[in-house]
């Protein structure tokens, strides 16, 4: 849900998930007659009587601390308690939501061309609280219709450090040097719409330019300067910015990028005194001694710790205030992976809970001596918290140590934030580990190595063309490239009979040589999730039974073999004059939705897995 602030005049309507991955703070919502942008978190409401709820996760709050280590706490979107709807808008519950602010300022009368600012005092505001979607702006003066609604400028302004700003439009028309008392009319030249047919003139001195002398690289020069603009925290950056701006049309996909850090919440390695602690922080965050706990249990307010001693309950609070503390004392980034790893290689019944549920299955015959075992996750929890955004080009997710050096995001408010939103999602996964052995006899092979080769000098390629020093760094290697291709050729075939679509399958990649301090990795895991309490239906796991896997392995293999755009996808070398990271893969055949990538469908290679019309040396599955 959507408010306008300071008047709280509400607008529309978004789904929670939504203000994490497509209209987070500084994402633009393009409204039925409105367009907003989403205001920093100075002006969220972070209090329960917003529907606001603290989302609990050790192990994530420690790794966002080691970027932003002001952060306290992680809480969710402000919603409506299930099956509250307001009746009324002037209810309480109508004013729950999220701020924005209208973006851009500029509007265009549709009936008179005139093209001016909101500031300008030539359009009114027409509020209809009873439907929000009809809250329009008017041309109250227009001379050819009755007050016409106006609609917002569709071109903006932006630049690689993640500002915004209106489309400069009395700079563009005037080529920088503005008439007084200027008057600009936005005229189409042609049916199409595009920037070659508009306009920009002014009436005042005669000014005109097209748009599209704004568009391309090579009209770059164009542009003025970047004012480092901030529209969602309403300021301007306090370093002054050395970019020219770059035109961009409202609703453009790469407007704006979210950056998330996410990990799957697993069960601390203890007692179940320690799981049901965990799962109750929330409400146990604010226990000072253990009369707070004698207190709560008059109330009946300890629910599932009932049935434990007080002292008990205050022993593992500070234990878990100990472990929370050490995360706290340092500032490297703690390894999310290695615990989840060991969790899920090392099957223990005793971790099990209502939020996270292994079982272990043999693994397919067929596949005995590449694959060690299968565990079916039948349940799972991921976190994910939102640490800022860029625009222009997608910085992914923090996971891929590639991305995280090309740039800083954008930051969520004006001082250093003392929580950030987050989302929690439930699930069902497979995991599928492979034996350590197969993999050392394939990379031992001269192709595997000489391809290992080509990889590298194309890694190399890549980061130097985008300029992170040293090049050589973070190459993952023929083991991870391997793990990769399995998982994505894997997601594709299990997509046909799971029920669930491709874009709802997401990859965790487990892969680490035997030099790693935490020894050897080699696994994925496969899953998906959903917003609502209970997770999703099962569809998935059930693929993991023996024989059903048996045969989307067999298959997903075989669909690799070839693909439509063979044989010029299979000759493809692993680097393109620093542009690509990936061998025989395209959009055909191993390609994934970019929610369900790890590492932004990079390092990928049919040939590691089977046969191809071009190699047949590199198979690791005979």
């Amino acid at each position: 849900m959507a408010t306008a602030a300071p008047r709280y005049t509400r607008v529309g309507e978004v789904r929670p998930s939504q203000l994490m991955y497509a209209y987070g703070v500084g994402a633009i919502v393009d409204l039925p007659k409105l367009s907003v942008i989403v205001t920093g978190l100075e002006d969220w409401p972070a209090d329960r009587q917003s529907g606001v709820r603290e989302i609990v996760e050790e192990r994530l709050l420690t790794a966002v601390r080691s970027r932003l280590p002001t952060v306290e706490r992680l809480l969710s979107a402000p919603m409506l308690p299930d099956g509250d709807v307001p009746t009324s808008p002037f209810e309480d519950a109508a004013r729950i939501g999220v701020p924005v602010a209208a973006f851009p300022r500029w509007m265009v009368c549709p009936r008179c061309q005139l093209l001016a600012p909101l500031n300008s005092g030539l359009f009114d505001l027409d509020e209809n609280l009873y439907f929000p979607d009809r809250t329009v702006y008017r041309h109250t003066t227009c001379n050819k219709a009755a007050k016409p609604d106006v609609i917002p400028a569709r071109f903006l302004a932006a630049c690689e450090k993640g500002h915004l700003d209106d489309f400069p439009w009395v700079e563009f028309a005037h080529r920088g040097q503005p008439c007084e008392g200027w008057l600009l009319r936005l005229i189409e030249l042609g049916p199409s719409g595009e920037a070659r047919d508009l306009e920009v003139r002014c009436e005042t001195c005669q000014a005109r330019r097209r748009l599209s002398e704004a568009f391309g690289e090579d009209n770059r020069e164009n542009m003025p300067p970047c004012r480092g603009r901030r529209p969602h925290l309403r300021d301007f950056d306090l370093e002054p910015c050395e970019n020219l701006m770059r035109p961009l049309i409202l609703g453009a996909s790469n407007t704006w990028f979210p950056v998330v850090l996410g990990s799957i919440a697993i069960p601390p390695e203890g007692s179940q005194l320690a799981q049901v602690i965990e799962a109750e922080w929330s409400n146990l965050n604010d226990v000072a001694s253990a009369d707070d706990i004698k207190f709560m249990r008059r109330r009946a307010m300890l629910g599932p710790l009932t049935t434990y001693l007080d002292d008990e309950i205050w022993a593992a609070i500070r234990q878990r205030r100990d472990r929370a503390a050490q995360g706290e004392s340092t500032t490297q980034r703690p390894d999310l992976k290695a615990p989840e790893w060991r969790v899920l290689t090392r099957f223990d019944p005793r971790l099990n809970t209502d939020d996270f549920r292994l079982q272990p299955v043999v693994p397919p015959p067929q596949f005995a001596a590449a694959i060690q075992q299968v565990v079916l996750v039948e349940r799972l929890r991921e976190v994910r918290a939102m640490m800022g955004f860029t625009r222009l080009d997608s910085f992914g997710e923090l996971n891929d140590p590639d991305l995280e050096e090309m740039t800083e995001p954008a930051p969520l408010s004006r001082r250093a934030p003392a929580w950030l939103p987050a989302s929690e999602v439930r699930g069902e996964g497979l995991f599928i580990q492979f034996h350590e052995h197969a993999l050392a006899r394939w990379l031992g092979q001269p192709a595997v190595s000489a391809r290992a080769g080509e990889f590298f000098a194309a890694h190399k390629a890549w980061r130097g063309a985008r300029r992170l020093d040293p090049p050589e760094n973070s190459f993952p290697g023929m083991r991870f490239i391997l793990l990769h291709t399995f998982a994505h050729v894997l997601m594709r075939q299990l997509s046909l009979e799971c029920g669930y679509t491709a874009a709802s399958l997401r990859e965790r990649l487990y892969s680490r040589g035997p030099d790693d301090p935490d020894g050897p990795m080699a696994g994925i895991l496969i899953y998906t999730s959903a917003p609502d309490s209970e997770g999703t239906l099962g569809g998935l796991v059930s693929l993991g039974e023996p024989a059903v896997l048996e045969r989307h392995v067999t298959l997903a293999l075989e669909a690799a073999r070839l693909c439509a755009s063979d044989p010029l996808c299979a000759e493809n070398p692993p680097g393109l004059r620093g542009q690509t990271l990936h061998a025989a893969a395209c959009h055909a055949c191993l390609f994934a939705p970019e929610t369900s990538c790890e590492r932004g469908n990079k390092y990928l290679d049919r040939s590691t897995l089977v046969k191809t019309v071009e190699r047949e040396d590199l198979a690791f599955f005979p």
